[in-house]
């Protein structure tokens, strides 16, 4: 059964630039799902900062593939229509999907690849679930890429007779970092993280044994308060020079950075070519749909938590656009459609 509806709403922008105010609502067709690709009635989803990175021309002339766009791609909804070649999924299914680069979630329905849609159980409400796609996935395979694999609260080959591996986790406060303070619990690490002043607490309480005002002398230079060199860093902050790691670092570690710039990249490939034991691993997400099921799984069973800083209807969603923007939220910045406008 095709959707009740032949039109729907949404949001657009039709050039690179202009921020928020470039966003447009209009009434535009409901997509129809290709070849192995899944079309939801959209419930939530989550803006990550590659949104409006893309918007801002950060990787033409690559993204977008053509205007006009309907940004975002983490999406959470009910499945209401199954392109050919889908049989894992059926009307009604709730689900999160990740569709980057085509984006589609700032509207009423959404197409999605099925190999990136994942059920979500009732215990994931539609808003945790459009939070996981990207930014949970990101910490996750940070950690990993550090050479951290075991998430089972042991710790894995670290914790075997030895003192616990030290991580930092950079804006910790954000959505990406939030997760990698928890993952990192979650492997049996000793976290230190940097954040704002007013966000200490809140990084403690995500399971951080330290934390550090990024705007202290001590922040500034990522001293971890205890003296410890770290083992590995998760670098989800921006413009952190490799000489400020460098003195901080463990004799053998790695920064693994969601944001390298030029000179991170000149770095890493210096350090690759000369066999360095520091290094900079610039990390890209690869969405990987047994990673989402993992990532859904413990969080309906209550091992990691999503902060939602803020929720916006549809028909504000240009509000929520710049909020992110702003890159001062705690957690994560939701789009609902259900939800009260």
């Amino acid at each position: 059964m095709a959707a009740p509806k032949k039109t729907m709403r949404a949001l657009q922008y039709n050039k690179y630039g202009g921020g928020a105010e470039s966003l447009k609502h209009v009434e535009v067709p409901i997509p129809s799902p290709k070849n192995d690709e899944v079309l939801l009635k959209m419930e939530a989803a989550s803006i990550n900062p590659i949104d409006w990175k893309i918007q801002k021309g950060m990787l033409r002339p690559f993204l977008p593939r053509k205007f006009p766009l309907i940004p975002v791609g983490d999406l959470s909804g009910e499945v209401v229509e199954l392109g050919s070649g889908v049989t894992n999924f059926k009307q009604g299914d709730k689900v999160i999907a990740i569709s980057f680069p085509n984006g589609g979630g700032l509207a009423e329905y959404a197409v999605a690849p099925a190999s990136l849609t994942v059920a979500r159980p009732p215990e994931v409400s539609a808003a945790e679930g459009a939070c996981l796609p990207t930014a949970a996935a990101t910490a996750l395979q940070q950690l990993k890429a550090a050479g951290f694999s075991s998430f089972d609260g042991s710790g894995g080959d670290t914790a075997v007779a030895a003192p616990k591996k030290n991580v930092l986790v950079t804006a910790a406060s954000g959505g990406v970092g939030h997760y990698a303070v928890q993952l990192a619990k979650l492997a049996g690490l000793h976290v230190t993280a940097t954040c704002g002043a007013r966000n200490l607490g809140f990084v403690r309480g995500l399971g951080a044994d330290e934390a550090l005002d990024y705007k202290t002398p001590e922040g500034a230079k990522l001293q971890s308060p205890s003296g410890r060199k770290y083992d590995a860093v998760v670098h989800c902050a921006t413009g952190t020079p490799w000489s400020v790691f460098a003195p901080v670092l463990a004799d053998t570690s790695v920064v693994v950075d969601v944001t390298p710039g030029l000179a991170a990249a000149a770095n890493s490939f210096l350090q690759k070519v000369t066999f360095a034991k520091k290094r900079l691993v610039p990390l890209v997400l690869v969405p990987k749909k047994e990673e989402m099921e993992w990532l859904v799984d413990v969080t309906a069973q209550g091992k990691l938590k999503t902060v939602i800083d803020s929720r916006y209807p549809l028909s504000r969603a240009q509000e929520a656009w710049a909020k992110s923007m702003e890159g001062h939220a705690t957690g994560k910045i939701v789009v609902e459609m259900g939800g009260e406008e």
